[in-house]
């Protein structure tokens, strides 16, 4: 797409993009962003209804097709069902973003209790969402962008997941392990045309974080550990995404990339 005589280097040319947990924050900016950067149409997926809809007709205000799939992608069958529904009405997937984390829709649970305190029923809630979600809906799109020769996957993930958080164990390895799922994966369908990539998140401004950042001496004790002295907001994380979606990363597969102020240049 060319705008005054500028070619837009992160046009999207009209590919069907699905973006999960899109209901807020982050993946709410990136469903918006591909929609102002010439998707073809944007699946959002939420766990609640109402907020999927919400976003999905601010896609549609920017005069772009949007379908709104309200389920736990922790559900394998519910979300094969969704996307080939979808599929069928707007085409085939050709972006996806998993975006959906945290400890699901519940956005009180903590995973900050010492893990020789927890018990399996407490993992399960952080790797169903961060892993078991990452696979299942990957694994509803993956073969017919390999089938077609095109393909996006990127996965947004957590610092945790790289550096190891000591109040978000099981969180922490529930990314590490969507992050090593995608490498795996990026191997496996590179030569089909099909790029696979991780962004990895620290501190976001997002309505999930806004009670904890509301104090602002918790705020400055986060930043100490910040080499850009603020909190990230959802633009930051949209950016990385649009580009990695876009044509001008096509030769980047199997990486992950930190979005984070600075919080580990060296890891």
């Amino acid at each position: 797409m060319v705008k005054g005589g500028v070619k837009d280097l992160l046009d999207l040319h009209g590919r069907v993009a699905m973006v999960t947990g899109a209901g807020q924050g982050v993946g709410q900016r990136i469903a918006l962003h591909f929609a102002e950067h010439n998707a073809g149409a944007v699946i959002v997926n939420d766990f609640y209804a109402d907020r999927c809809e919400s976003v999905a007709d601010a896609v549609r205000k920017v005069g772009v097709r949007a379908a709104a799939i309200a389920c736990d992608v922790a559900d394998f069958d519910r979300v094969h069902r969704a996307v080939k529904d979808w599929e069928d009405s707007l085409g085939p997937v050709d972006i996806l973003v998993n975006n959906a984390g945290n400890a699901g829709p519940d956005t009180s649970i903590s995973d900050s209790t010492p893990f020789w305190e927890t018990s399996a029923a407490d993992w399960a809630t952080w790797i169903r969402t961060n892993f078991i979600g990452v696979l299942n809906v990957t694994h509803a799109v993956i073969g017919g962008m390999a089938k077609r020769g095109y393909g996006r996957v990127i996965t947004v993930i957590s610092d945790a997941g790289r550096v190891g958080e000591p109040n978000l164990i099981v969180y922490s390895g529930a990314k590490a392990g969507a992050a090593g799922f995608s490498r795996a994966l990026a191997k496996a369908v590179g030569r089909r045309g099909v790029t696979v990539n991780c962004v990895a998140l620290a501190s976001m401004r997002t309505p999930a974080t806004e009670h904890i950042l509301q104090d602002e001496a918790t705020v400055q004790k986060i930043l100490r550990h910040y080499h850009i002295k603020r909190i990230g907001e959802p633009e930051d994380a949209a950016n990385m995404v649009l580009f990695l979606a876009s044509d001008a990363a096509a030769w980047i597969t199997g990486q992950t990339f930190p979005v984070n102020g600075g919080y580990s240049v060296s890891t």
